[in-house]
């Protein structure tokens, strides 16, 4: 631990990017997802409990539908049916779930919209999908041993949606405690300063934007030496700890 901190960095909040550019990274990302379906569907998705890479293409494909409901039926009681079983029929299952998304979502991002938190934008479904399409198509190739990078600009704002939606709302449910300490997040390569919970900083995590995300999603461990750390390590690990993300 070292003996003082930087001065309490400035919140930002990522703005995001405009609608043509979410829309784009949905595309690729569920590209590069389903590229991973050639592997084994019963491989372990190492941070998600018990799941398998089926488990996961499962969740993705019903989320797009359950999703888009939310969009164009303006509901959040939609329940998707299962995906198929079969290697073949789950990949064209899981493609045409990201077309009825990308259906949805492309169009006027302050159109009305059921969501989980605020806005209740289709703006909020087409950063939130892309986030979560990120952040899995990382775990499917994790899964398979074929991870990629992350694009950063896109990892930024997945670290901003942490900080002013995701934990916010984890709180809100009663799913988890408001942090008791804030820790710092300075992105290395995206210049992005940012922190996550009240007060003065215990600890800056230092990091790319990609590594920040998934320090965030939980498939960084705190110690990963991609991560730097200034500042009370242990108080940091607390505020990680505590359910940040679902």
């Amino acid at each position: 631990m070292v003996s003082h901190l930087p001065a309490r960095p400035h919140r930002v909040y990522s703005p995001g990017m405009d609608p043509a550019g979410y829309l784009a990274h949905l595309t690729s990302e569920f590209a590069a997802f389903e590229a991973c379906l050639g592997g084994d569907l019963a491989a372990p998705v190492e941070h998600c409990g018990d799941w398998t890479l089926y488990d996961l293409a499962d969740h993705l494909g019903r989320g797009n539908l359950w999703a888009a409901a939310a969009v164009t039926e303006q509901r959040g009681d939609y329940e998707p049916p299962a995906g198929p079983r079969e290697p073949a029929a789950l990949a064209a299952w899981l493609r045409g779930t990201c077309g009825v998304l990308l259906g949805a979502l492309d169009t006027d991002p302050s159109a009305s919209a059921w969501t989980i938190a605020p806005p209740p934008t289709v703006g909020f479904w087409q950063r939130r999908r892309c986030l979560e399409t990120l952040v899995h198509r990382w775990d499917a190739e994790h899964a398979t041993g074929t991870a990629g990078n992350l694009d950063p600009g896109l990892a930024d704002d997945g670290v901003a949606e942490v900080i002013d939606t995701m934990a916010p709302r984890q709180v809100r449910l009663g799913r988890a405690s408001a942090p008791a300490h804030a820790i710092g997040l300075n992105a290395t390569d995206t210049g992005s300063v940012r922190a996550l919970g009240p007060g003065e900083p215990v600890a800056v995590a230092s990091g790319t934007a990609a590594d920040l995300l998934l320090l965030l999603w939980g498939r960084l461990a705190a110690d990963d030496p991609a991560i730097t750390w200034d500042g009370d390590r242990e108080r940091a690990r607390a505020v990680l700890a505590g359910g940040l993300v679902p």
